[in-house]
């Protein structure tokens, strides 16, 4: 059914208006976005479509942020400026999960790392690693991109994770990174690494407070798991 022969009261845009956005479904939302349909294709249809991509079952619109331009152009009826208009939105709605500032957030235990974070690396299919930078206080002076790897890890060097922390002689650090695959246990070389990134950060008289994996089915503390075998 095309979209002019729905009742009023069933389109996006009027439903958005008469109802509030609360009352539309995710493919009414997304067909907002899109605009228009095809001939023989609703708007509707078309975001329906799309969120056919998500193959994991897990009705979660996150995944969109992980389509590519081109994936979004394999559907018919989504065209370089839709496909691009959609990027932007999944790109906004990463960006409006972040905190407003940063700068006044206090790290007391490894959730508050998780909260911070979780939204934006979890679903990522590239393994991200992020330094903490913390002063005295525990409070967050800066969130520091080090390494963004492929699928399977991110190739680094306790140097990478420092640098960024001596050069604002930050006394604190705390490293996080994400799992692809979701399981967010640590592997033998994340142990290794956050071993060699503790003794090189002594050295450099930082103390690094923790290491914190992340991934779809939650967090693990690396430390904690450290003290608890001990």
């Amino acid at each position: 059914m095309k979209m002019k022969e729905l009742p009023i009261s069933e389109r996006p845009y009027e439903k958005l208006e008469m109802y509030g956005e609360k009352a539309l479904s995710n493919a009414e939302l997304l067909a907002i976005i899109i605009k228009s349909g095809t001939k023989g294709e609703s708007s509707v249809s078309i975001a329906q479509k799309v969120l056919a991509l998500e193959k994991n079952g897990k009705n979660n619109l996150r995944f969109l942020q992980n389509l590519s331009i081109e994936d979004f152009m394999k559907i018919k009826g989504i065209g370089k400026v839709k496909a691009i208009q959609l990027k932007a939105v999944a790109e906004l709605t990463k960006r409006m999960s972040k905190p407003l500032d940063i700068s006044k957030v206090q790290i007391n235990e490894p959730s508050n790392v998780a909260e911070l974070l979780k939204e934006e690396m979890k679903y990522e299919k590239r393994e991200i690693v992020k330094t903490i930078i913390l002063n005295t206080k525990n409070v967050i002076i800066k969130i520091a991109d080090i390494c963004f790897g492929g699928t399977n890890s991110a190739i680094l060097k306790p140097k990478d994770v420092l640098q960024e922390a001596i050069k604002i002689g930050a006394p604190k650090i705390i490293l996080v990174h994400n799992h692809p695959s979701g399981d967010p246990t640590p592997s033998q070389s994340d142990l290794d690494f956050t071993k060699r990134v503790y003794e090189a950060a002594n050295l450099m008289g930082i103390e690094l407070l923790d290491h914190i994996v992340i991934g779809d089915y939650g967090f693990r503390s690396i430390f904690y798991l450290m003290q608890k075998n001990n």
